[in-house]
């Protein structure tokens, strides 16, 4: 067996509208085709042997055990491997369960999908999957050391690419607020939200955290100096920067004392309770070695116990006890053995990745058992602590102990007073003092540090007490209740009409004065400017638009090849267009079908928000139908060119809303009133009302812009606006006057583009009608036959060319299919074939006579209008 390829699914897509986080892997079964699992000797055994934990999973039975009980009935290794995947992760803590196995049109190949966590895990369990199956097909086992590199090397890269459980308690708080998040490529920033009403983390930094409250926090001696004069309890002590200057700095405080680096970090550095030269000699050495300016804070040790206050949003919200790491005595153990017992607790892990941190002895550790008379061998007495650790952080093994009922009003005041003179949205305030519960004032309890950015674990997973949801007050600091998180998302989607109607929809709701971003087939807009060129119709592109904070509503057409490959770029879209399915681009990923097709435009709708619009084809039965999906769930509204569609009489006796062509006009239907926008002879797209597909167009544009509340007489004066010309709809119906004829240019490429610009062209009735036509190479050889009849009832006459690439195509082959149709409909129809565009573009217009339409569709339409702009030969 072999992987073909590996898509990564990071949005709403084909196989789930909620589980955004999918692999798709395509597999070739090769010699496994066709043959099941209880075909194969032993391996069933060997699975059950090296995975046991598989007996939890479901599968179609429904109950535990269903899918072993598939494997011993016999089903494809597809199937499996997309269990065994799913499994592997799960090993490794990463908790998955959605999958799925489907085979495609062409033998022996499955699309193998399932859920991952992390990507480049997800990645990795995809091959390691195939890697264990194979080797219980050929072996009828699996070696057990090799499971448990794979799982290492999940874990590995799981704690590699995770962003931290500080980041994640607040996305996870962000997504059950329906909050969409993107992981930002710098420093480990993330976005909430999009657009103008984005707000980006880093950890427990926020937008709203000040550079100068963080340069203070980092700042320990300007800190302590600014709570001083503020007149808060205090350490008394003095920074010095030479070994020479410490002997008088202790003169001045007296032991006890402690010495930190002026600027560091994670407690790296600190010495506590020192009462000796020696020691403190050494304790200078050791923080100045961590200090980055060379600056080391010289305290007065204060005796108590290590107290965090979190401060949220100048408001208390949570307090810890933090107990150095340690161990206690069983009468038995020796410390070292008893420092292996502590580690194997689940929850402890390396660095910030688990809820606890493992203890680790370092030269450290040894002095402070050599200063309590101990050492790794010695064996306490029962209940008998021995601390490893000066320091109580958690990063150094430490526990923490829920405290927040307790703490006493006046010591919550002075927490929030703190935070406030630092200046710090999010404030980690470090406090020592017998007894949180007593005033500091009365107990000699002091504020001995605030940190910025504040790890959240000790409070969201304490080792003891109650823990607290300590990322819902920053969430409710970053968006108040009347703040908005989401700007307006407009998508566009369907086999033709994408582009004009995604442009059209940008030029309406700009007469809102919003900042409107949108992406097209040829480029992606802010405003006024071209922020990048080129066919921007999948994620990465509407990413673009998302994540600048100067748009203010988002118009994003949505090509079938993005939604495949990757998934949408957001989670919901307020409005939801779907134009038409048609048969373009089938043969392509397994997409064989309309219904397919249909399938795959539908992802548009039902990521469509409860609260939104989806906007739907009245006259497309497949489009129609998707208003009866169990996944839809938007309010439902339809556009027509026909007022009295059965589906649209319907809709409007039960209360919806619609956009119809009657009469003439454009027209909204609301209950018994007709509002008339706009004459089509006065909208230019339309082409004096002459091209009926551009009219369908602006009614789902004007429709998709009057359910998001553009007024009336706003969506009148854009569409009488808004022109096909090259500037606004380069390539789309761009009616333009040469010598003595006119020249259409439209990207026309599959039939029912064709058959759209076929009534624009039918009512042409002064000259000769001829089309340079062509079609990209991918497409299947009955589509492009059937573009070459279509061509034949169209124009008088042909030239047939063909694009630079020909997407796996020889040279000629498109041109002589497209002939072949052309013979079948008409045998006598005059046509030649010149497969260099740009001289059969020159031929058509050096031949065409008086009061012709040359219709032009071009592969490079900026090709195609440099030609036109050259002058008129004569």
């Amino acid at each position: 067996m072999k992987i073909i390829k590996l898509q990564t699914l990071r949005g709403p897509n084909y196989w789930s509208i909620n589980r955004h986080k999918l692999i798709e892997m395509w597999l070739d079964l090769e010699e496994m085709n066709e043959i099941y699992s209880n075909e194969i000797p032993e391996f069933y055994e060997g699975l059950i042997q090296i995975l046991p934990s598989l007996e939890e999973h479901f599968c179609s039975p429904g109950h535990r055990g269903g899918f072993l009980k598939r494997v011993k009935q016999g089903t494809l290794m597809g199937h499996v491997i997309e269990h065994v995947a799913l499994e592997l992760q799960t090993l490794a803590g990463i908790r998955v369960k959605f999958g799925r196995a489907r085979s495609t049109s062409k033998p022996g190949v499955y699309r193998v999908i399932f859920e991952y966590r992390q990507e480049a895990a997800g990645r990795y369990a995809a091959k390691a999957a195939l890697r264990l199956v194979e080797n219980i097909i050929d072996r009828g086992y699996y070696p057990e050391k090799e499971l448990k590199l794979d799982l290492e090397d999940l874990r590995k890269l799981k704690a590699e690419t995770s962003l931290g459980l500080t980041t994640e308690a607040i996305l996870k708080e962000a997504e059950a607020r329906k909050i969409p998040w993107t992981e930002l490529p710098a420093r480990g920033i993330v976005q909430l939200g999009y657009g103008i009403h984005q707000r980006r983390i880093v950890a427990a930094q926020t937008s709203n955290t000040s550079l100068l409250g963080t340069e203070l926090a980092c700042d320990k001696e300007g800190t302590i100096t600014m709570l001083r004069e503020a007149n808060l309890p205090v350490p008394k002590g003095t920074v010095i920067y030479r070994l020479r200057q410490l002997e008088n700095a202790i003169e001045e405080i007296g032991f006890p004392i402690v010495i930190k680096p002026l600027d560091g970090n994670h407690g790296r550095g600190i010495t506590l309770n020192i009462n000796s030269w020696r020691d403190a000699e050494s304790a200078y050495d050791l923080a100045k070695s961590e200090s980055k300016s060379g600056g080391v804070l010289v305290e007065r040790y204060y005796k108590g116990r290590d107290f965090r206050v979190l401060v949220i949003n100048g408001k208390v919200v949570a307090v810890a006890e933090r107990v150095p790491a340690h161990v206690v005595g069983d009468g038995r153990s020796t410390i070292a053995e008893l420092i292996a017992q502590v580690n194997k607790d689940p929850r402890r892990g390396d660095g910030h990745e688990n809820i606890l941190t493992r203890i680790t002895i370092d030269e450290h550790s040894e002095q402070l058992l050599a200063e309590q008379r101990l050492s790794l061998n010695s064996i306490l007495e029962k209940g008998e602590i021995c601390y490893l650790k000066a320091t109580a952080n958690l990063s150094t093994g430490g526990t923490a102990i829920d405290r927040t009922e307790e703490i006493h009003p006046q010591n919550v005041w002075i927490a929030q007073r703190a935070a406030r003179i630092i200046g710090l949205d999010i404030a980690g305030i470090d406090i020592t003092s017998p007894e949180i519960s007593r005033p500091l004032t009365e107990v000699d309890g002091v504020i001995v540090e605030v940190n910025a950015a504040p790890g959240l674990r000790m409070h969201l997973q304490p080792s003891e007490g109650t823990p607290r949801n300590v990322a819902a007050p920053i969430l409710d600091m970053l968006y108040p209740l009347d703040r908005p998180h989401q700007i307006p998302i407009v998508a566009v989607t369907g086999t033709n009409g994408k582009t004009t109607t995604t442009r059209l929809i940008a030029h309406i709701l700009r007469q809102t004065k919003k900042t409107v971003g949108y992406t097209t087939t040829d480029g992606t807009y802010i405003g006024d400017f071209l922020a990048e060129p080129g066919d921007n119709t999948g994620p990465q592109s509407a990413q673009l638009i998302l994540q600048d904070p100067s748009v203010e509503v988002a118009v994003l057409e949505t090509a079938r090849g993005g939604i495949l490959r990757s998934g949408l770029a957001f989670s919901q879209c307020d409005v939801g267009v779907v134009l038409n399915v048609s048969d373009d681009h089938l043969g392509l990923h397994n997409i064989n079908t309309l219904e397919d097709m249909a399938h795959v435009k539908s992802v548009i709708a039902e990521a469509t928000s409860p609260n939104g619009f989806v906007v739907l084809n009245a006259d497309d039965p497949l489009v129609a139908a998707m208003a009866k999906s169990d996944r839809q769930k938007a309010k439902v509204t339809y556009f027509s060119m026909d007022r009295w569609n059965p589906i649209i009489w319907e809709h409007i006796k039960n209360g919806g809303v619609a956009a119809v062509y009657d009469n003439g006009y454009l027209c909204f239907l609301s209950g018994e009133n007709v509002i008339q926008v706009e004459l089509a002879v006065n909208i230019p797209l339309t082409l004096g009302g002459k091209a009926p597909f551009m009219i369908a167009n602006a009614l789902a544009a004007s429709l998709a812009a009057y359910v998001q509340g553009v007024k009336v007489e706003d969506i009148s004066t854009a569409l009488r606006t808004f022109r096909a010309s090259v500037e606004q709809t380069p390539g789309r119906m761009n009616l333009i006057s040469w010598a003595n004829f006119q020249v259409l240019l439209d990207y026309a490429h599959n039939p029912a583009g064709y058959q759209a610009l076929g009534q624009f062209v039918g009512n042409w009735s002064t000259g000769e009608r001829i089309g340079v036509i062509g079609a990209p190479g991918d497409r299947r050889e009955q589509d492009l036959r059937k573009l070459g009849m279509l061509a034949a009832q169209i124009f008088d006459r042909v030239i047939i060319k063909e694009d630079e690439d020909n997407r796996g195509r020889n040279r000629g082959e498109v041109a002589a299919l497209i002939r072949e149709g052309i013979t079948q409909e008409k045998p006598d129809f005059p046509y030649e074939i010149i497969l260099d565009e740009q001289t059969a573009i020159e031929t058509a217009l050096l031949k065409a006579t008086e009061n012709s339409l040359v219709v032009i569709l071009p592969d490079k339409v900026d090709r195609a209008l440099d030609l036109l702009k050259q002058p008129v030969m004569i």
